[in-house]
């Protein structure tokens, strides 16, 4: 059983004029697509992400909060479990200022304080239901789903990140080897009609993607730390990128090595969801009362006509399912 597990999480308060001006000056010769007002939004909801987190997951060691410097007013900073991180704390100097998340996932193997295991988090993806340790880590290593998936790029869309990835671990490994290693890991019936997936690919010998199912993901530092000692200069380059673009990786670099080297330990695909919650708002709340799973992730879109109504509805559903202060509350 692992000892410490941390939670990870990223916030932005998109609302902070000083960063929003110093967002807008370095933003002008990005691509706005994949830069866009509502990957930075705030929703107001994250007081019940800790309040979830307190009432699911009391075990956790600590949650590292990692923040361009700002702090929602009501974060309770002097709590034991809470560990408030500045990207100036960790990322060097010549990087910074950054408004790309994948800069700021990245590097978060720099933070000294970070245990060996840890989940990384959106502030989007919540603890639905309660959840053990040995739902993150088993035997030591990360639970994940052994699915492989062939990407399929789309405008606006951050498939080509994700193939960048794959470049690398192809540069590695071939879909012929994970499976002889590890095929036990990759063939388990609760992967349910994603098992099709893992057959479609036998053909190929070149890994063509996995299947990424935009939930928190359990990690180990030590894996972060391997892929920048072989591949610094890729991750150099990401590092660099004041704002996400399509010459990038992300830290599900990490993810799929770990998925290529076999070190991971098989969950089933029901553990958690991915809502659209725009799409699917009135599924999104009926799950935050009536949960089913024990993750999921309510992932914003481009929709600004009906953000404040939606917003509404959620906020009165976490409300309602969490109306008590958490210790992370002043």
């Amino acid at each position: 059983m692992v000892n410490k597990i941390d939670f990870v999480v990223t916030w932005v308060n998109g609302h902070d004029s000083e960063w929003q001006n110093k967002k807008q000056h370095y933003l002008f010769t990005e691509d706005k697509k994949l830069n866009s007002d509502s990957r930075y939004r705030d929703w107001n909801i994250f007081k019940y992400w800790f309040r979830a987190v307190e009432e699911h997951a009391p075990w956790v060691n600590r949650v590292i909060l990692i923040t361009e410097g700002h702090l929602p007013d009501w974060l309770n900073v002097t709590y034991e479990k809470i560990f408030v991180v500045k990207h100036s704390d960790y990322i060097p100097e010549e990087w910074l200022p950054t408004f790309n998340s994948n800069v700021i996932e990245l590097n978060i193997h720099r933070i000294e304080e970070l245990s060996e295991h840890f989940v990384l988090f959106n502030d989007d993806m919540f603890i639905n239901k309660s959840v053990v340790p040995e739902d993150f880590f088993e035997n030591d290593l990360p639970k994940d789903v052994g699915v492989f998936s062939p990407q399929v790029p789309f405008r606006g869309g951050i498939a080509s990140i994700s193939l960048n990835n794959i470049e690398v671990i192809n540069d590695y490994f071939s879909t012929y080897q994970i499976l002889k290693l590890y095929g036990k890991k990759f063939f388990r019936l609760f992967y349910g009609k994603h098992l099709i997936k893992n057959l479609v690919v036998l053909p190929w010998d070149k890994v063509l993607g996995f299947f990424d199912h935009h939930l928190p993901i359990a990690y180990k530092k030590s894996t972060f730390k391997k892929l920048w000692y072989i591949e610094e200069d890729t991750l150099t380059k990401t590092s660099k990128s004041r704002f996400r673009n399509k010459d990038n990786v992300n830290h599900w670099l990490m993810r799929y090595w770990q998925l290529a080297t076999g070190q991971f330990s098989p969950r089933t695909v029901k553990f958690g969801n991915y809502y659209d919650i725009f799409e699917e708002c009135d599924s999104v709340i009926e799950e935050i009362k009536k949960p089913k799973y024990s993750l999921i992730c309510i992932n914003d879109g481009e929709n600004s006509s009906e953000f404040e109504s939606i917003k509404e509805k959620i906020i009165f559903a976490f409300e309602q399912r969490y109306p008590t202060k958490s210790q992370f509350e002043k």
